[in-house]
């Protein structure tokens, strides 16, 4: 007979979309370090919805095996569209067992609300890819994945308003995909109207296909400065564990 895990910190699993390039499995990975640094005691497993093993319904069904009776499930989901209603749900019910997993919000923005950690994280990576203070910039693109989703595209939109403001200039949303404007006719209408100053903020967790494109067509357009993604940096692990806070509690 197994025995049960009697911890108070049931294990983490971070489930991520998934990507054929290598580089963002290892970003993933990378984060589940970081947020495990925050979390002492409680194990942090990443996994993938797609093209990258192990899912998150093989990972749940191992905790399950091992004893534990509880989980925490954190979807790194910038928006609460098709992945976190649909993809994840099904995963969970996958599982098959009496463990009881609790989903949190995406990491994006929760009830209108923007967590000021994912605002300081996009500052930080605008602040590296210019190379001084982001309030010197004359405006800034928001680029995101895309979504057909309407209620996830005004949740970016919320996104860009906030950080906008708070770095005083006028910052406007493009997407890689699924919705107009993109990235590049987005930093050449903002030229157009006199900004030359123009950067772009990546509204991404990873690297992949995705944020190259962007890369190249903001270049293009005149952007002077592209972020990288988020990843695993500090505030972005923060931002999970008080996400797992709220669900445990």
């Amino acid at each position: 007979m197994r025995a049960a895990h009697l911890t108070a910190a049931p294990p983490v699993v971070l489930v991520a979309h998934g990507s054929r390039d290598p580089r963002a499995a290892e970003a993933t990975r990378a984060l589940a370090r970081a947020v495990a640094a925050t979390c002492p005691g409680r194990p942090v497993l990443p996994s993938w919805l797609d093209h990258t093993d192990p899912g998150p319904t093989e990972v749940l069904r191992g905790l399950a095996a091992d004893g534990h009776s509880r989980a925490v499930l954190v979807p790194l989901l910038l928006t609460a569209a098709y992945h976190r209603k649909v993809d994840i749900p099904a995963a969970v019910a996958a599982v098959g067992t009496d463990l009881d997993v609790r989903v949190t919000e995406v990491l994006g923005p929760t009830g209108g609300t923007v967590d000021g950690r994912l605002l300081a994280g996009l500052r930080r990576r605008l602040a590296e890819a210019a190379g001084d203070d982001p309030g010197g910039l004359d405006a800034v693109v928001l680029a995101a994945a895309g979504t057909r989703d309407p209620a996830a595209r005004a949740s970016v939109g919320r996104v860009a308003a906030a950080l906008g403001a708070g770095l005083g200039v006028t910052c406007r949303v493009s997407y890689a995909s699924a919705a107009p404007p993109e990235v590049g006719g987005a930093v050449a209408r903002l030229r157009a109207v006199g900004a030359r100053r123009v950067a772009v903020a990546a509204y991404f967790l990873a690297p992949g296909r995705f944020h190259d494109g962007v890369r190249a067509a903001a270049r293009s357009a005149g952007a002077v400065a592209v972020a990288d993604p988020l990843t695993d940096l500090p505030e972005i692990a923060d931002l999970v564990r008080r996400r797992v806070d709220a669900a445990a509690r």
